[in-house]
């Protein structure tokens, strides 16, 4: 029987995502290969459980993953669905097996290629609903746009959002009720600042950026959310998975999908002492800790088989002293001014604890 999991809204719209949601790159064969079969056993594990907010995007796999995703939501009601824009699909027939491309092993023969603009975005929503098989789309976010994506070309991509129209085609797609939000799918902050002058978003889906080990988007970008009532989907709670692993079982350390630096691994050290004080997983706290922030509306890790579903919602519900929250912030572990879980007694209704003037302590 498929169980419960709370649900928080999207901004300002009728939508209401699961605390915990699906991040669907794995079933794109994100660096390895997934089967048909395990994908669909690894999304209805998901349903089951009571996830029921699945993201995905025309980049992972190059189409896999919306084919998949598709596959698994049709006949199931209830569940919020969010993909991307900014890149289209090139058919590619030199694409012979699954040889790792873009870090996705995927035989599809397609090639993504950049497109902002106004045909560019409606073009992608278009062929994303032909791929996944389904009427509609909750969610559009605008994918990997931003200087650390494009360095130079920046002005030019973005440029096709203001003044080439993909700003405008998502603001008609919401307007007419073809879509319910639209937001960026990110991994920086500056560009979601920088995005919030020209549109009003209902959703920034953020990518390693406010979590256990780093909180630098407290410092201006959640709070220009709660102004503008922007809700955030905190994606890579792992931070490319060392906060999954930790530092003691050997092999390469992984940040930001790439190799950790050092000052990165000696944090994690601390952290991970501070959770064995407290015997806490570090993998637990990792997770629980985003969901704090009143303006994040979910956070969704990589499923890439049913026993990744299983742990997700083991280490969702461990329970967590509220000495080790503490514990976390005055040690300096965390932001002075993050938000820190809940005393245990008070969680059935709020996960976060506030302060003065309904502030987040």
């Amino acid at each position: 029987m498929t169980l419960l999991l709370p649900k928080r809204p999207i901004g300002n719209t009728a939508l209401r995502v699961t605390e915990l949601g699906f991040g669907a790159a794995s079933l794109g064969n994100l660096y390895h290969s997934v089967s048909d079969s395990d994908a669909r056993d690894t999304a209805n594990a998901a349903i089951e459980a009571g996830i029921a907010y699945f993201d995905t995007a025309p980049y992972y796999g190059f189409g896999l993953s919306e084919r998949r995703v598709g596959d698994a939501l049709r006949g199931h009601d209830g569940i919020v669905l969010s993909t991307k824009v900014g890149r289209l699909l090139k058919a590619d027939s030199s694409v012979q097996g699954d040889a790792e491309r873009h870090g996705f092993r995927s035989p599809m023969p397609f090639k993504p290629e950049y497109d902002y603009s106004f045909e560019g975005v409606i073009s992608s929503w278009e062929t994303s609903k032909q791929r996944l098989g389904l009427a509609r789309i909750d969610i559009l976010y605008v994918h990997d746009i931003g200087r650390l994506t494009h360095g130079v070309r920046h002005d030019l991509t973005f440029h096709q959002l203001t003044e080439g129209g993909g700003f405008r085609a998502l603001e008609q797609l919401r307007g007419s009720g073809a879509i319910q939000a639209f937001g960026l799918g990110v991994n920086e902050t500056a560009i979601c600042l920088e995005a919030m002058k020209h549109v009003r978003l209902d959703v920034i889906l953020l990518a390693g950026r406010y979590t256990l080990l780093e909180q630098s988007a407290l410092d201006d970008l959640l709070p220009a959310c709660v102004h503008s009532g922007t809700s955030i989907v905190v994606g890579g709670p792992y931070n490319s998975g060392i906060l999954a692993t930790g530092t003691r079982q050997g092999g390469a350390l992984h940040y930001d999908y790439g190799i950790a630096p050092q000052t990165v691994i000696d944090r994690v050290r601390r952290l991970e002492s501070l959770c064995e004080r407290h015997s806490v997983p570090l993998a637990a706290a990792a997770l629980q800790f985003p969901l704090a922030h009143p303006q994040v509306a979910s956070v969704i890790p990589g499923l890439g088989n049913p026993l990744r579903v299983e742990n997700a919602l083991t280490l969702y519900k461990t329970s967590i002293s509220d000495t080790f929250w503490r514990d976390l912030k005055n040690e300096g572990l965390i932001h002075a001014s993050a938000p820190i879980p809940a005393p245990a007694a008070d969680r059935s209704s709020e996960r976060y604890e506030t302060g003065i003037k309904g502030h987040p302590t």
